[in-house]
């Protein structure tokens, strides 16, 4: 049976876009910024999980991604219809990514300096996505100070999200971790 949805909207052809919520904007605005910033960041987080072998890395990271489509969805949607929003990140979803933050924190060794990316391929691409992961929470913060989004509990989870993916990405590497060593050139 053929799908009668198209992925061509032609919204787009005037340089405009729908939110979830159905209001009309440009392409160009803040909040398209935004969401497409968090689309990036779940699009590295496939790359992430195709590559990985560790089974955890892999379900820690899919979780990761469908947070990341409900921050989206909200920063898709106006202040007036949030109601329409089948999750968000609310008070409870944060306590329990801060309690799986603080386990895997317990299970890493923590380096004494700087981490310098590409350990592992998987590795390095978490660091890239916890670099992006910080795009994404400046560009919400934005959105808050903007009066866009009023939700507290999103900026707390966008904030934490770069350390647990700093956290998955020493995870990921174990042993193969490169910490920046002083060289005589940096000493100078």
């Amino acid at each position: 049976m053929a799908n009668t949805y198209s992925v061509t909207t032609r919204t787009g052809d005037r340089g405009t876009t729908r939110l979830f919520s159905g209001e009309e904007i440009s392409k160009d605005s803040l909040r398209t910024e935004a969401y497409g910033d968090i689309d990036e960041l779940v699009s590295i987080l496939g790359v992430v999980r195709s590559m990985t072998l560790n089974p955890d890395v892999k379900q820690r990271v899919l979780e990761i991604q469908h947070r990341l489509f409900d921050a989206a969805a909200e920063l898709a949607t106006s202040l007036g219809q949030v109601h329409l929003l089948k999750r968000r990140i609310d008070e409870a979803v944060l306590a329990a990514f801060e309690r799986e933050r603080d386990e895997l924190e317990s299970r890493i060794v923590m380096p004494g300096d700087f981490i310098m990316p590409g350990g592992t391929t998987a590795g390095a691409h978490l660091d890239v996505a916890r670099a992006v992961s910080r795009r994404c929470e400046r560009k919400a913060v934005r959105l808050v100070e903007n009066g866009f989004v009023q939700n507290q509990h999103l900026i707390i989870w966008l904030n934490r999200l770069s350390d647990y993916l700093w956290l998955l990405a020493r995870l990921e590497e174990g042993p193969a971790t490169q910490e920046r060593k002083q060289t005589r050139e940096s000493k100078r």
